[in-house]
């Protein structure tokens, strides 16, 4: 099978049947094999209903229901354990991306041989509220990521199936799913320009909150990516930093009051003596903390899971 199309979906009965037959019109026009994944993210409207009768007119159409609302991360999950197709495309069911982009997508992923290709809306159909703070979000992660993508958050992406399978999503990590591809491996990463249409029915599914969760969210991935597999690298050094600070600091009050001044200054009258206090303090606790995480990464069952692209032999 050439293409799977993961579509995660709330609330969007009214434009399911159009998005349906718009995708089923590419993909016979460029003769694709292919299988369309609606997942349901516990949709309270008619949504499912919708799927239903889907698949009932074309057996490519394939549907997973959420006894709840998850979130975007946990459909795409899903829909990424089950896809098959060579090439996983994923897209928002609202409409507002084009299934007319596809094939070109498809094409960069086959011919140019590229892990991850990021759609870019360039044009966006977004109040000044949205786009302002998008742009700052996307700055920021690709100072953080090192991943020169103008558009982290487009739904509309295009994956080797082999990527798709070698990470997980959880939380909200959909929004660095290039991130995640990135510290798997997978460094040949793409972007194409899309466009973004205006939403025709129903509203927004996400609220202001994606503000705030985005930048916590991308120093999770960062972290992760980084010193996932080695914690004490991180807690370790700054707990060694701020040890060594507060010990530094109190060898040189003792020094000064002992051998240079011989005051009779009572130490735990000197400010800077809590100063140094504290330093201590906060160095155990960070190292300890390294030791904690080193602890518990030692009995996860993915501290030895490495991806092996290829294999010789038995």
């Amino acid at each position: 099978m050439q293409l799977s199309i993961v579509i995660p979906l709330y609330n969007e009965a009214e434009s399911l049947p159009e998005l349906h037959d718009w995708i089923v019109q590419v993909m016979e026009a460029q003769q694709f094999s292919y299988e369309i994944l609606f997942i349901d993210d516990g949709s309270k409207d008619n949504s499912w209903a919708v799927i239903t009768e889907l698949q009932q007119q074309n057996k490519a159409v394939k549907g997973l229901r959420f006894q709840r609302n998850y979130g975007k991360s946990a459909a795409l999950q899903v829909g990424f354990e089950v896809a098959n197709g060579a090439v996983v495309i994923t897209m928002d069911a609202d409409l507002q991306d084009s299934p007319d982009e596809i094939p070109e997508l498809y094409r960069m992923i086959t011919q140019d041989d590229l892990d991850v290709v990021s759609g870019w809306k360039k044009v966006r159909h977004d109040p000044i509220s949205k786009t302002i703070p998008t742009k700052l979000y996307n700055w920021a992660a690709r100072r953080i990521t090192g991943i020169y993508l103008h558009d982290f958050n487009c739904g509309l992406k295009a994956y080797k199936l082999e990527v798709v399978k070698s990470i997980e999503l959880y939380g909200d990590m959909h929004r660095y799913i290039p991130a995640l591809a990135k510290y798997a491996g997978y460094q040949k990463i793409g972007e194409k320009v899309v466009v973004h249409r205006a939403r025709q029915y129903g509203v927004t599914k996400f609220g202001l909150n994606r503000f705030v969760n985005g930048p916590l969210d991308l120093m999770t991935v960062a972290f992760m990516g980084k010193f996932g597999k080695k914690p004490m690298h991180f807690f370790g050094a700054i707990g060694v930093f701020m040890f060594l600070l507060g010990f530094g600091l109190f060898a040189y009050m003792g020094i000064d009051k002992l051998l240079i001044h011989h005051t009779a200054e009572r130490l735990a009258t000197r400010s800077d003596f809590y100063v140094a206090l504290v330093a201590m303090i906060i160095g155990v606790q960070f190292f300890m903390a390294g030791f904690i995480a080193e602890l518990i990464g030692r009995n996860s069952s993915t501290r030895n899971h490495y991806l092996i692209s290829s294999r010789l032999g038995a």
